[in-house]
This record gives C-alpha cells, structure tokens and sequence, in this order.
C-alpha cells in the first residue's frame, strides 16, 4: 500500500515514516508539509492513503479533501490532529475520512489505523462480485479484527511481519536478534513469537551460547 505523509512538523512526519517502514506491505511514497505540496503529490503520485494533518501552514488539512479526492478518486485518509472541535469532527465524518486521530497519537492506534486501510483496498481491488457479506465486512468494520480477536499488546499488521520474518530463519532465531530485524524490543519481540507458539505457529527450543547461558531459538512450524 502507498503512503503519503501531510505533517508540518518535520520530526512527527519522520517517526510516522519510519513507523510505518517497519510495519511491512507499505511504501511511504514521500512527506509533504503544506497543503499545497499536498495537493501536489497527490496528483503525482496517487497514493492509496493519506495521513493528512489538520493544522497545515497554508490551510486546514479538512479543507482540501474534496480538491484531494479529485485528483485521485480512491484516495483513503486518515486525518491527524490536534484539534478537540466538534466542527472538525464533523466534518471529517461529512467527507469520509477513513479514521481520526487525536495527537500526540499511540503508534499502536495508527496501526490499527492504516490495518483498517489496508484490508478495505484489499476488498475493493478484489475479484469477487459485491454482495451483502462483502459490505458488512467494510460498514461494520470487521476485517479491522481477525475472526478472534487478539490479545492486548498484539498487533495484526506487525504480526504478519514477524511471522514473514521468522518464516525467513530456516535455523530459527532469538527474540532479541529478530526484533532487530522489525524495529522492536527484545520484550515486543518475544511477545509476538510466544503468541505464535500459543497458536500453534511456531516452536521453540533451549540453545547454550559461549558463555553457556540458555536462549530460546524460535522457528516456524
């Protein structure tokens, strides 16, 4: 999936980008820091999603959503802000934007953002023919669960990273050693990896290193 950043502070725009590197599945196709850069790259580049902050230097980012959809009709945004008002909710709501987030935004909650982007492109590029079941799954928002809901803590988007990672590891790896592989810690790491155990996905077994202290090997079943 392809992604656009609109955020005008260089910093925010940089974590977006690099959180979203990580996830897997997406390219961030460039950060635009006015509205009219956006607009711009929009037209260019024609994104199939776009984080569009509110508070742009030369405009409200809610302002330019029916000149951005112009320019590219598939367009899916996520809109980021600052802003409490009612008005802007209201707003974003009247102009379909995917999901609204309030700042200072948990990385987590945007994950689960872009997840929801992802899976309805996937439906909509799709094969299948329209039908009652295919709608329900995007109005009701279902595809932005699995079929069983997972625990705290786990990730759909990023669990479908580690799980290509691990697949990668023909003679298995540690925890920390695969976190450095998708940008997490070794806790975040063994998390996601005894989750797979727990379903049945992966295996583990006990290693000595030099010193002769025991590590967990993970692998894929």
């Amino acid at each position: 999936m392809k992604v656009l950043i609109a955020e005008d502070d260089y910093r925010v725009a940089d974590i977006h980008h690099q959180f979203l590197e990580r996830i897997g599945g997406i390219q961030v196709l460039a950060s635009a820091s006015t509205a009219a850069e956006t607009l711009r790259l929009v037209g260019e580049l024609k994104p199939d999603l776009l984080l569009l902050d509110v508070y742009l230097p030369d405009s409200l980012g809610i302002s330019i959503i029916g000149s951005l959809r112009e320019v590219c009709p598939g367009l899916q945004i996520i809109l980021i802000t600052a802003a409490t008002d009612r008005m802007i909710l209201t707003k974003a709501l009247n102009q379909g934007v995917l999901d609204y987030l309030i700042k200072p935004i948990e990385l987590e909650r945007l994950s689960e953002a872009v997840s929801r982007a992802s899976n309805t492109q996937h439906v909509l590029k799709g094969s299948e023919d329209v039908n009652q079941a295919l709608i329900d799954r995007l109005f009701r928002s279902e595809m932005s669960s699995p079929p069983e809901a997972l625990p705290k803590g786990i990730d759909q988007l990023t669990l479908e990273k580690v799980k290509e990672l691990l697949g990668q590891q023909e003679e298995g790896i540690t925890a920390e050693a695969l976190g450095k592989l998708f940008g997490a810690s070794r806790t975040t790491s063994r998390r996601y990896l005894e989750y797979l155990i727990s379903i049945k996905e992966a295996e583990a077994e006990l290693v000595y290193g030099i010193v002769g202290r025991p590590e967990r090997k993970y692998k894929r079943k």
